[in-house]
């Protein structure tokens, strides 16, 4: 065990690795509104089916079937709540519209009293984030500037890039009697054939899968698995996990009771990863989202 610098990264990679990243983007999908008595109202938008927006909500009270509710602009109606729990909600304006009245949905944790920084909607995406999809960044990949990637690049280190949506079921806490009775929420994810074929090289060459996040793992463990490229995937991994790909892992450290340190302790060993999270507590290590990093070999 070592530590070190983000930017000396390349002092632990080597000529012909294999980095694998997740592209997706963060959507400015968090609105803050009042209901029809003037009460607050927020909501952050998971995705769309048909003219009716999944949504996570709070407001102080609950809300009736049909209860109009007002966004900076743009109109909608509480349409009552799914199975799981989520709200459903109409809105009155076409997408475009929606994400520019919208935020970044920061996690909880990052205070911003005054509301949010000029800065936040930039820094809560990676450097590479392309398509729009997810409602939280990929954080290990926050790490990453244009500079560091092109200096690995030119060190001979192979790039390949994938998409998973990330959605609230990743950082739903495991409250089930057993690790094993907890479900995932599915998850959309895309793999391009020529990652694809990237992967499949390096493996027959015996060279490093690196997997940027967990996010990406999970991507690339259920490709492993299903041989599906696009589609969706609920797979939740913990030990004990046969891992068919990835050589290595890109993360941050996580919360207890956490679907993410359950990947991180299959993919190390659960002794081995408390004991880093034991160092990293006593050297002042900062976790979560705009935390430090670990890079598991």
């Amino acid at each position: 065990m070592s530590h070190g610098r983000f930017r000396d990264i390349s002092g632990q990679l080597r000529p012909g690795d294999l980095l694998v990243i997740n592209k997706t983007r963060v959507v400015p999908a968090r609105l803050l509104g009042r209901r029809e008595s003037g009460g607050k109202v927020e909501v952050l938008l998971l995705r769309r089916d048909g003219e009716i927006w999944q949504a996570l909500g709070k407001t102080r009270g609950s809300l009736r079937a049909g209860e109009r509710l007002a966004f900076d602009g743009i109109g909608g109606r509480f349409e009552g709540k799914s199975p799981g729990g989520e709200w459903r909600i109409t809105l009155d304006a076409e997408l475009e519209k929606i994400r520019s009245i919208g935020a970044p949905p920061l996690p909880p944790y990052i205070r911003r009293p005054e509301g949010l920084l000029p800065e936040d909607p930039g820094r809560y995406q990676t450097v590479y984030a392309e398509e729009d999809g997810s409602v939280a960044a990929p954080t290990a990949g926050l790490h990453f500037t244009r500079p560091l990637l092109e200096r690995l690049t030119s060190m001979g280190i192979e790039v390949a890039a994938l998409t998973l949506h990330i959605g609230p079921g990743t950082f739903r806490p495991i409250r089930s009697d057993s690790v094993e009775a907890h479900k995932m929420q599915a998850e959309s994810y895309s793999i391009p054939d020529e990652t694809i074929e990237a992967i499949r090289v390096a493996r027959q060459e015996r060279r490093r899968v690196i997997a940027v996040g967990t996010s990406t793992t999970r991507a690339i463990e259920s490709h492993a698995r299903t041989g599906i490229s696009r589609g969706e995937t609920d797979l939740f991994i913990h030990p004990p996990f046969e891992f068919l790909t990835t050589g290595g892992l890109l993360t941050n450290f996580h919360l207890p009771g956490s679907t993410l340190l359950c990947l991180v302790a299959a993919f190390a060993g659960r002794e081995r990863i408390l004991s880093a999270y034991h160092q990293a507590l006593e050297a002042g290590y900062r976790f979560y989202s705009y935390g430090d990093a670990m890079l598991i070999i």
